[in-house]
């Protein structure tokens, strides 16, 4: 029996969205002219932003938010949350640090399975005890910050050792180590999620939770993973982080899970799961950079960059709902 064909213009709306040039598609990669528009008024005030050295610099300071953002794209798409990631990378860099002089390099493992490990406890609480993502990562927030600065009684610790600088100041084949380990994140998120059993069913449990675990998916045990990627990259960056500055402590990271979040949705993944790309996050962290450089370059008052920002975040959410309402 032959398949029947729909004329272009009699095509019902559900398949004539699915062009190019469709309002969908035109709102999907709305960020990347954003991004594009943002690059050429950056050159305009600042000439040499397109320079090597200030692309280099950019990267290496965006670098541990741009590998937390990737664990939280995970997350999210899955349907979940995680407000613990500032936690976690400051419980990770403060571990590295402060144990350095007895365990070496070792102190930087323990600090990232001990994330990973925390990142665990999140995916337990929220899939074995069923309680809402939001409330988890608020209270393991407050609960992971409190534990690394009562052990620390909130001492500081610093290293200037070359050794542990490495990380943070070293290059491999004339790249910024900072630089290669964000690109190999981006590269591992963009397999994981296109080219994977796993990834395919965080799409599907971001979709529908109840028509994942019907067609089998482990709906539980994927949604889980995602939270240990998730603390596993937020010990990545803590360590990066505190190698880049050497030095380490309990207030670290204070922020750096809304700055993940916007990311995220700056890129244009959906809050409310089910959607969303690596790459889109990639885009997110270099509006996020390139608007950080503008503002630096004119002097603006901290203030007002948190006024545009927020702006900007409100703009990606709505834009997702536009899309959202449209298909519905």
């Amino acid at each position: 029996m032959s398949t029947p064909v729909i004329a272009p213009d009699t095509a019902p709306p559900a398949l004539r969205r699915r062009g190019w040039w469709s309002p969908e598609r035109i709102i999907e990669f709305a960020m990347l002219g954003v991004l594009v528009v943002l690059v050429i008024v950056a050159t305009v005030l600042y000439p040499g932003f397109l320079s090597l050295g200030n692309l280099q610099i950019m990267a290496t300071q965006f670098a541990p938010l741009g590998v937390i953002a990737v664990g939280m794209t995970l997350v999210i798409i899955a349907g979940g949350f995680d407000l613990s990631v500032g936690s976690i990378f400051a419980v990770s860099a403060t571990t590295a640090t402060a144990l350095w002089d007895q365990l070496g390099p070792f102190a930087m493992v323990l600090g990232i399975l001990l994330a990973t490990l925390l990142g665990a406890l999140n995916g337990f609480i929220i899939t074995m005890l069923k309680v809402n993502p939001f409330i988890t990562t608020l209270g393991t927030m407050s609960l992971y910050s409190g534990a690394v600065l009562y052990i620390t009684n909130s001492t500081p610790f610093s290293n200037t050792e070359d050794a542990f600088r490495w990380l943070g100041r070293g290059t491999i084949l004339g790249i910024p180590t900072m630089i290669v380990i964000l690109v190999l994140v981006f590269l591992l998120g963009t397999l994981l999620l296109n080219s994977t059993r796993f990834g395919r069913s965080v799409f599907a449990i971001g979709g529908s939770r109840e028509a994942a675990r019907l067609t089998g998916i482990p709906v539980r045990r994927v949604q889980a993973t995602t939270y240990v990627i998730s603390g596993f990259l937020a010990g990545v960056a803590g360590v990066m982080t505190a190698s880049q500055i050497g030095a380490g402590q309990g207030t670290m990271g204070t922020g750096m899970e809304l700055n993940a979040i916007a990311v995220v949705v700056i890129g244009g993944t959906s809050l409310v799961g089910g959607e969303g790309r690596v790459w889109r996050t990639a885009v997110g962290l270099a509006v996020l950079a390139t608007l950080d450089n503008i503002f630096y370059s004119l002097a603006v008052n901290s203030n007002a960059q948190l006024i545009v920002k927020g702006a900007i975040i409100i703009l990606a959410v709505a834009a997702d709902q536009l899309v959202r309402a449209r298909r519905r």
